[in-house]
């Protein structure tokens, strides 16, 4: 069980570092244009269409991931996500808004 976690969060650390956007996930993540989400993917805070067109990017990718070790671990790829989500949220820096249970927005 610790090897499956410890794959989850490497290859989620693997999905964070995202190439390089006109913008990209950190600079969204620290100008709180994006948020973390208990469902393991970012979430728009902004309508801006290059915000909509990064978190469209990262989710994919993420949810690429995410099917790959689902597969890899005979669990549904929304498990592997929400497993994910509480890592991704856990390494966030101070600031960084993510999604609370009560489907309000939190900083870090």
């Amino acid at each position: 069980m610790k090897f499956r976690h410890f794959g989850i969060l490497f290859s989620v650390v693997m999905l964070l570092s995202v190439p390089a956007y006109a913008l990209d996930l950190q600079q969204a993540r620290t100008s709180g244009l994006v948020g973390e989400t208990l469902s393991g993917y970012i979430a728009a805070r902004s309508d801006a269409p290059e915000v909509q067109a990064l978190v469209a990017e990262v989710n994919a990718k993420r949810k690429e991931e995410y099917t790959r070790i689902s597969k890899e671990n005979n669990q549904s790829v929304d498990v592997v996500a929400k497993l994910a989500a509480p890592q991704i949220i856990n390494g966030l820096a101070p600031g960084i808004y993510y999604q609370a249970p009560d489907g309000n927005w939190k900083k870090r």
